[in-house]
């Protein structure tokens, strides 16, 4: 369904303005399977930033017109047999100990609010990334394709 211009964000003024707003001012686009820190809104603000693994596509993560990302949390609270956690070692992460991505809590946040790491993390596979959708199609109580 297209939208009226107005009401599209488009070209209407008023979005364009809020929009140049929200800009990346300087910072690269995060790309998909890296570590990046954001202060999610499920977690309380005392909480700060967590790592989060980017889990959408770099066609999307890249566009200009895309404000926003879908990542993964990553946490060291560890509970195993839990089929939506993804269990990762420091070395496949650069972070000082084990954790897991927590498939069930993938959120979008808006690329502006992404801290880029002060330390080399690593990358996570494309493999562990499409674990991760397994993990999140499990949560969502859908079998696997």
């Amino acid at each position: 369904m297209k939208l009226p211009r107005g009401n599209s964000g488009g070209n209407s003024p008023r979005a364009s303005s809020h929009w140049n707003k929200i800009t990346l001012a300087g910072q690269r686009n995060p790309l998909r399977g890296e570590i990046w820190f954001v202060q999610l809104a499920t977690d309380p603000p005392e909480k700060g930033l967590r790592p989060v693994v980017v889990v959408s596509l770099d066609d999307r993560n890249k566009h200009p017109r895309a404000y926003t990302v879908l990542v993964a949390p990553l946490t060291t609270t560890i509970h195993k047999n839990v089929p939506t956690h993804i269990l990762l070692a420091p070395g496949e992460t650069g972070l000082n100990e084990a954790s897991c991505i927590r498939a069930e809590d993938v959120s979008v946040v808006l690329k502006t609010s992404l801290r880029e790491p002060k330390g080399k993390l690593r990358t996570i596979s494309n493999t562990k990334v499409c674990e991760i959708a397994d993990a999140l199609r499990f949560a969502m109580g859908c079998p696997r394709r």
